[in-house]
Parts: structure tokens; C-alpha cells; sequence
């Protein structure tokens, strides 16, 4: 088995593993993109549960790469096509998620909903 130090991801894993950059990253898009984002709350529940402190590290990570691939500019299929365009997005998120259900407290979900909410009234 690879260690830590030789186990590489691209782009994404890069990402995840800068956590401030992935911050501004995140909410720059999030914030452009909400209203076409079906899953927007359960992708903000996740971010919440990523940078929950009392997360467990490996729940942190599975979440971490999710959100980082939703950030990401490129992937496997463009956010720019209409309709497709967040379905691998969705797709990773909801497997990441899956793995970690668990982990994402009504906190959590709770904080997704303020969240949401405060985005949206600042885009009317």
C-alpha cells in the first residue's frame, strides 16, 4: 500500500489539501452557481462537517476531496452544459456522503440551511 507522501491525486487533492484557499474557493463559486445547484444545502452540510473541528480526520478528508472537486474549474463533465453540467459534482458529493453520512450532525444541516438562506436573500 502507498504511503501518505506518495499517494497523489491531482489537481483536487491539492486543494483539499490547502484549506483557506479551499474556503475562498468554495464560497466564490458556490455563490455564482447556487441557483443551479439541486444539492446546494447537502453540499453546504458537507463543507460544515468538513471544517467541523470535531469532525474525525477521515470523514474530513473523503469531504474535503469532494468539495474540492466541486470547486475545481475543470472535470469530468463542464458545470457550463446545461443540466449535465453538475451531474459528476453530484455524483462525487453524493459518494462522499454516503461514506460519511453519519458524521453530518443536525448542526451541520442546520448551519447549511442559515447558510443557504443568507446566499439567496443577498442574490434577490
Amino acid at each position: 500500500m502507498a504511503s501518505d507522501d506518495t499517494m497523489h491525486f491531482g489537481p483536487a487533492d491539492e486543494l483539499a489539501k490547502d484549506p483557506e484557499r479551499l474556503r475562498k474557493r468554495f464560497w466564490t463559486k458556490f455563490k455564482r452557481v447556487v441557483a443551479s445547484l439541486p444539492f446546494a444545502e447537502e453540499l453546504l452540510a458537507a463543507y460544515y462537517c468538513a471544517f467541523d473541528r470535531e469532525t474525525p480526520r477521515h470523514v474530513q478528508v473523503s469531504l474535503l476531496g469532494a468539495i474540492a472537486y466541486f470547486v475545481l474549474p475543470f472535470d469530468f463533465v463542464p458545470d457550463v452544459l446545461p443540466v449535465l453540467g453538475f451531474t459528476d459534482d453530484a455524483a462525487v458529493l453524493a459518494t462522499a456522503i454516503r461514506m460519511v453520512a453519519s458524521h453530518i450532525t443536525s448542526d451541520h444541516r442546520d448551519a447549511a440551511r442559515a447558510a443557504l438562506k443568507r446566499v439567496l436573500d443577498k442574490k434577490d
